[in-house]
């Protein structure tokens, strides 16, 4: 996929040398942004191999989102990514399925006087007033969940689902306030878990389901591959459920960064940056073998398994495949599960590793 390649080369050619607190050193851009037209396949990765374990990861990742659960008892059987997030019972301190699915509304007495909110009916005929309609009481049930503690919680995938196929002016496909947070200040401020795609929002235009992804944080090589393939599924989800065929995907990445390596490895970009910015600038992108053998030529061997440079090289190096097809069966969304995805078509060049820097 093209755009990925641009994304890349944007951070290798304008980034800086940042170091963080996984102790992995970085290249790093600020701000980066580019749009994906999902009309023309599914945007699965083919510059380097990402199904088999990889599918099948962000398959059952991506059904356990739309379960809204807070535990990882059932994904750790088919992927270890959280284990290290989650406490001795396999809690999460927060999930982005669970905000998606069951954000936290106020208690009685943490609600401010005059708020409105989904679980009390008095507003109601207030807001006949605001709109010139009453909302639907009942719709607005729906959306509320009762949480076994006696305390509730919003689901904000099927408010956007249900105002998609609403039938009035404040509650259609015409609505600017689709919104999806993944984001509590008041969780992300003491968390080990801090959500990195943090907000989504759906925008219908011309009849066409489009969706924009805001990212504060973004590991280029290992990330964002999984981070475009789990939204471009989302609009697929969501497509299915309200008749409208997808068209754009668009991301918004704030911290964009290149894992360079720790110790020695990671210093010795410090102070070779420039040379090998050079060196990505003067390449048409279609031979990088000699910056990847300049790379190991010189750089230290130390803690180079960290370094994702050479890799995102090669990746640059490739052309990009045909994009595959994918196709989900209709079913409520807490009941998605693996089987229901089928990816068709599906062609790569080989698979790079990549090491996580937690």
């Amino acid at each position: 996929m093209r755009e990925y390649q641009h994304l890349v080369r944007q951070v290798l050619e304008n980034g800086t040398y940042r170091q963080n607190r996984t102790g992995v050193d970085t290249i790093a851009t600020f701000s980066a942004h580019y749009s994906v037209d999902l009309r023309e396949g599914f945007p699965l990765l083919t510059t380097k191999k990402m199904d088999g374990f990889r599918w099948n990861s962000l398959m059952h990742e991506l059904a356990w989102y739309f379960s809204g659960e807070h535990h990882i008892r059932d994904l750790r059987k088919n992927t270890g990514i959280w284990d290290a997030w989650a406490d001795d019972n396999g809690n999460l301190p927060t999930a982005y399925g669970r905000f998606w699915r069951r954000f936290p509304i106020p208690e009685k007495d943490a609600k401010l006087e005059g708020e409105w909110w989904a679980d009390d009916t008095s507003w109601y005929s207030q807001a006949e007033d605001w709109f010139g309609n009453r909302p639907d009481g009942s719709q607005i049930a729906n959306w509320v969940n009762e949480e076994s503690d006696g305390s509730k919680t919003f689901d904000q995938l099927r408010y956007v689902i249900d105002t998609i196929n609403g039938d009035h002016p404040h509650r259609s496909e015409n609505s600017r306030r689709l919104v999806v947070s993944a984001w509590h200040p008041a969780n992300a401020a003491v968390s080990k878990l801090h959500p990195c795609h943090f907000t989504f929002v759906v925008v219908v235009q011309d009849g066409e389901l489009n969706v924009h992804l805001t990212q504060r944080s973004g590991d280029i090589a290992l990330g964002i591959p999984f981070n475009i393939a789990s939204c471009a599924l989302l609009a697929h989800v969501i497509s299915n459920r309200t008749g409208l065929p997808v068209a754009e995907f668009s991301h918004t990445v704030t911290d964009c960064h290149i894992y360079c390596g720790k110790g020695e490895r990671g210093q010795w970009y410090r102070d070779n940056l420039t040379r090998l910015q050079r060196r990505v600038e003067e390449t048409d992108g279609h031979d990088t073998s000699d910056i990847v053998d300049f790379i190991q030529e010189n750089a230290p061997n130390q803690e180079d398994v960290y370094d994702h440079v050479p890799g995102l090289l090669r990746q640059l190096g490739r052309e990009p495949k045909e994009r595959p097809e994918i196709d989900i069966q209709d079913k409520p969304l807490d009941q998605l599960e693996f089987e229901d995805f089928k990816l068709t078509g599906y062609d790569s060049h080989p698979g790079i590793r990549f090491d996580v820097a937690e």
